[in-house]
């Protein structure tokens, strides 16, 4: 994995090269921005890298927090989710983001440098947002499409867009006679794993790929990379389709998700339901909230093809001083006013109040 220049700066000096002063955090776990600046006495340089589907949020985040925080600067690279877990458990970063947890495995294997030895992490949902399914077909601007037809054109079975498949789901569309131009991501992708996971669940047997973060060779389709690489070559290509974050759709044709026997468009609120009706995974500890996600739900309003995206920490960091940046700025991140501020920014959903509780919980616990 390249590290960029600036993480690796962070990592000589100790995880993420903070020089902190600070009184002790107020117990949400930090200062809000809608207090005055001169109530915070944090200082220091907070570095985090991860999911680039968290950039937009990341950016209106990170100036928030600034403004009352003056002292203090946070840099954030958008690298993507593998490389930002790897970072973090590198110890060349304070936290990471992630558009899935670390699997129970991953955390057994160890070992996270930055954090204490013997003491666990801590995995937050920060960033819901919807995953869309872009498309760029002229003269189509909407399509309906169930789960198993996703599958068959991502795993290159249908292959021109008037197939019948598509045809009879979407009767008033003009569909070409064009062939289909399929765009993963290249990279390994928190955002592919969301992808995938959803196939895997819900395409049956039209999907044998299961639920993975870097897509099979085997597959084909065209590469790209990041979010911005997808979105740049869904726009510039004929007949073709891809995935991204919902928040960098833009102008480009988007797919509405059969849902039981109804079709779904992607939205901030959809969104939020589904990750309502999905339940925490088992077998980890109390402030690892992993959620796993019912991709094959036929609640009525939800959409399935969700990423939560995750800040991820140290319950008890080696080097206590982190421990303050990283608990106040998570806990601005997660609160009401940044929850409100990535919204703005980028369109994601709130968390729900149940999960939001929790998270409080478990970032309230670091030190």
């Amino acid at each position: 994995m390249k590290i960029s220049p600036a993480i690796k700066i962070a990592a000589i000096g100790g995880i993420a090269a903070i020089a902190l002063t600070s009184c002790a955090a107020n117990e949400s776990g930090g200062t809000s921005p809608s207090e005055s600046a001169a109530k915070s006495n944090l200082s220091g340089e907070l570095n985090g890298a991860g999911a680039s589907s968290q950039d937009s949020a990341q950016q209106a985040w990170i100036a928030a927090f600034q403004k009352t925080n003056e002292k203090v600067t946070v840099n954030y690279e958008p690298s993507g989710s593998g490389a930002g877990r790897e970072t973090f458990q590198q110890g060349a970063s304070a936290f990471a983001g992630s558009d899935r947890a670390f699997k129970a495995e991953e955390i057994k294997a160890g070992p996270f440098k930055g954090c204490a030895p013997g003491t666990g992490i801590v995995e937050v949902p920060a960033y819901i947002s919807p995953i869309a399914i872009i498309f760029n077909v002229e003269g189509v601007d909407s399509l309906k499409l169930d789960a198993p037809t996703v599958a068959k054109i991502f795993s290159g079975k249908i292959t021109k867009w008037n197939d019948q498949a598509i045809a009879s789901q979407n009767p008033d569309a003009k569909l070409p006679d064009t062939n289909i131009t399929a765009v993963h991501r290249s990279d390994k992708s928190g955002t592919t794993g969301n992808f995938t996971d959803y196939l895997a669940a819900a395409g049956g047997a039209d999907w044998a790929a299961g639920s993975v973060e870097e897509w099979p060779k085997e597959l084909g389709g065209e590469g790209a990379s990041g979010t911005s690489g997808v979105v740049q070559a869904v726009t510039k290509g004929v007949g073709t389709i891809g995935y991204a974050d919902a928040s960098k759709a833009g102008k480009l044709g988007t797919v509405e998700i059969k849902v039981g026997d109804k079709y779904v468009k992607y939205s901030p609120e959809a969104a939020s339901a589904i990750a309502e009706h999905s339940a925490l995974d088992t077998g980890r500890t109390v402030n690892d909230l992993a959620v796993k996600i019912d991709r094959t739900s036929d609640k009525e309003g939800v959409y399935p093809i969700v990423l939560i995206s995750y800040l991820i920490g140290c319950e008890q960091y080696a080097d206590a001083k982190n421990a303050e940046l990283v608990k106040s700025y998570f806990g601005y991140v997660t609160g009401e006013e940044g929850q409100k501020a990535a919204a703005e920014a980028s369109g994601s959903a709130p968390l729900p109040a149940t999960l939001a509780a929790k998270v409080k919980t478990a970032v309230d616990a670091i030190k």
